[in-house]
C-alpha cells in the first residue's frame, strides 16, 4: 500500500506552523489539522490505525457487495454459483462452530489477530464427498491454510485427538459425490441456519 505522510513544518523557533485548514478523515468522519494526518491513495486519514481499519471495512463491504450481486444474477441451475454459496455458508458456519478454539494445525490460540479459515483436512477438490462434511473441516490459521497447504503434519494427529480414530477412519473411505443445484441450495440454507443457532 502506497502511502505519503504529511510532514510538520517547525520553523526558526522551534513551534509548530499548523495550517488553519482542516480535513476530514474518512475512517472516523472527524476533522484535524490536515498536516497532522497522512494520505494513503489519495485519500486523507488522521492516523495509520484509521486508514488501516478504514481499509479493512471496505474490503469485507466490497466481497459483500460482489457476493450479493453474483447472488441477484443467480439462475436456479448454475451449479458453479450454487456450490460457492454452499461452501460460503459452510464455512462461515464451522468458523463460527469453532470460534473458542484456535488453529487445528499449530499453536495459534483464539486471540490471534490474523485472519481465520476454514480448512479442508481433505481438499475439495481432491475429496469432494467430504467437503461438506463437519468432521473434515476445522477453523485453522490462514498461514497453515494458505501458505502450508494446511499444515497436514500437525493437522492429523491434532484432527484425530479433537474428532476421535473411529470419526477419522470414517473420513478416509472415499465415495464418488456429485451435488445437485437442489442439494446444494438445501446446504446453504441448513448452514445459514446453523450459524443463526449459535449466534
Amino acid at each position: 500500500m502506497r502511502q505519503r505522510i504529511l510532514t510538520i513544518i517547525v520553523n526558526n523557533t522551534g513551534d509548530l506552523r499548523m495550517a488553519n485548514n482542516k480535513r476530514r478523515c474518512r475512517g472516523c468522519k472527524e476533522y484535524t489539522v490536515a498536516e497532522l494526518g497522512l494520505l494513503v491513495n489519495g485519500g486523507y486519514y488522521c492516523n495509520f490505525d484509521c486508514a488501516i481499519s478504514y481499509a479493512n471495512k471496505n474490503k469485507a463491504k466490497g466481497a459483500k457487495i460482489k457476493h450479493t450481486a453474483q447472488k441477484k444474477g443467480l439462475n436456479d441451475n448454475d451449479k458453479v454459483l450454487r456450490m460457492k454459496c454452499a461452501q460460503k455458508a459452510f464455512n462461515a458456519f464451522i468458523r463460527k462452530r469453532d470460534e473458542s478454539d484456535g488453529c487445528i494445525s499449530c499453536n495459534k490460540t483464539k486471540d490471534w489477530a490474523g485472519q481465520w479459515h476454514a480448512s479442508h483436512f481433505y481438499t475439495t477438490k481432491a475429496r469432494g464427498d467430504v467437503r461438506f462434511n463437519e468432521d473434515n473441516c476445522h477453523k485453522s490459521c490462514s498461514i497453515c491454510n494458505n501458505y502450508l497447504s494446511g499444515n497436514i503434519g500437525e493437522y492429523r494427529p491434532r484432527l484425530i485427538e479433537k474428532i476421535g480414530t473411529v470419526r477419522f477412519l470414517a473420513l478416509t473411505l472415499h465415495k464418488v459425490k456429485s451435488y445437485s443445484c437442489a442439494e446444494l441450495k438445501a446446504i446453504e440454507l441448513e448452514y445459514q441456519a446453523k450459524i443463526k443457532e449459535l449466534t
